[in-house]
């Protein structure tokens, strides 16, 4: 069979979904040709994240098929241009969220990759800057420039770090840039998925009073036991939410459910701040609830390359891992539509290296 690459481009093997039906399926593509800045991985695993089902059902409007899906990628360096003097052959490694950026912009050079003035490139279905559409890591490899390599600490688990660059630095850039790692303060989590029950992990190694905020009771075994939260409150009980008026110094929102504001915010402290890292279709609040306790309400998305390398090592010092299950790339359909379902603790993982083949 002739092969469609051209001179030296690699021939990658991935799982891609072909319309809005979101099925997945084998799918033949070349990887670019390895520039002096680039790192080749042998990618090993990839984590499932909701922007998977998002994208490849296309139900922003923007989906460009055959679109391969994944953006918390881990896996072995297998070749380095000759500009690259960070990383080796043999060297684990992850992908996260974003491939590229502008690099000379104002938030480039702080290290806020993420929010690049002239658009980050996100690492699947976004154009980059040579007019290619990226492909993601549901796939054999993937060449990225150097610089949106991180670094996965010896002895750390490539599988448990897949998560690590999507659910994991999502909750860890805001927690740390709102000082949410000063030991004995209050942290309320809301919602225990992927990203809630690592801003638990966080919580508790920064040594904050954790507790998870759910409307689910089948929760609280999870979050206590599991997870080592300090307290489960039930969301909906409206007596237990107003016993804990002004009780939290921080609250970090996971949920993309609609759901309401203000029984959140009342629980804050004077000058307490709510972080929203999950995307409810609207955000609505009484200005009072803002004005007078002097609170703050603040969005984020992933972090800059600096604080995605500082929360891998820190993960591997503190010996934080996410909770996964790992699967086959062949179970990835049933495993998208689990995750619609809510039905994984707490994040799927694909074993890239043992079953695409």
């Amino acid at each position: 069979m002739k092969s469609n690459t051209t001179a030296g481009e690699e021939e990658c093997l991935g799982w891609a979904a072909t319309d809005p039906s979101g099925l997945l399926s084998p799918y033949n593509f070349a990887r670019r040709a390895v520039g002096s800045e680039d790192v080749s991985i042998r990618i090993t695993h990839c984590g499932i994240c909701y922007a998977d089902v998002v994208w490849t059902r296309n139900k922003i409007g923007d989906s460009k098929y055959p679109l391969v899906p994944g953006h918390e990628i881990v896996g072995i360096v297998k070749a380095v241009g000759c500009g690259v003097h960070a990383f080796k052959v043999g060297d684990h490694v992850g992908v996260g969220t974003y491939v590229n950026s502008c690099r000379h912009c104002e938030y480039c050079s702080e290290g806020l990759e993420n929010h690049c003035e002239n658009g980050a490139v996100r690492t699947f279905n976004h154009l980059d800057f040579d007019g290619t559409i990226t492909k993601g890591g549901y796939s054999s490899s993937i060449v990225v420039h150097q610089r949106y390599c991180f670094r996965i600490p010896d002895g750390y688990p490539l599988a448990s770090a897949a998560p690590l660059l999507c659910a994991g630095i999502t909750v860890y850039a805001p927690m740390m840039r709102h000082n949410m790692n000063q030991p004995g303060k209050s942290l309320g989590v809301i919602g225990l998925g992927g990203l809630g029950h690592m801003a638990v992990k966080f919580g508790k190694a920064f040594g904050l009073n954790v507790t998870v905020f759910s409307t689910s009771i089948s929760k609280r075994e999870e979050a206590l036991m599991l997870l080592g939260a300090d307290k489960f409150v039930i969301s909906s009980d409206e007596e237990q939410m107003k016993a804990l008026a002004k009780s939290y110094d921080f609250i970090i929102d996971t949920a993309s459910g609609d759901h309401p504001f203000d029984p959140y915010m009342s629980l804050l402290k004077t000058a307490g701040v709510l972080v929203l890292v999950g995307v409810p279709s609207e955000i609505k609040l009484h200005p009072a609830n803002l004005i007078l306790g002097m609170r703050t309400i603040s969005g984020s998305t992933v972090g800059g390359t600096n604080e995605t390398q500082e929360m891998l090592e820190f993960c591997a010092t503190r010996g934080i891992y996410p909770n996964i299950e790992v699967v086959p790339i062949q179970y990835a359909n049933e495993a998208l539509e689990r995750l619609v379902r809510k039905d994984v603790k707490y994040r799927f993982v694909i074993d890239i290296e043992n079953s695409l083949k």
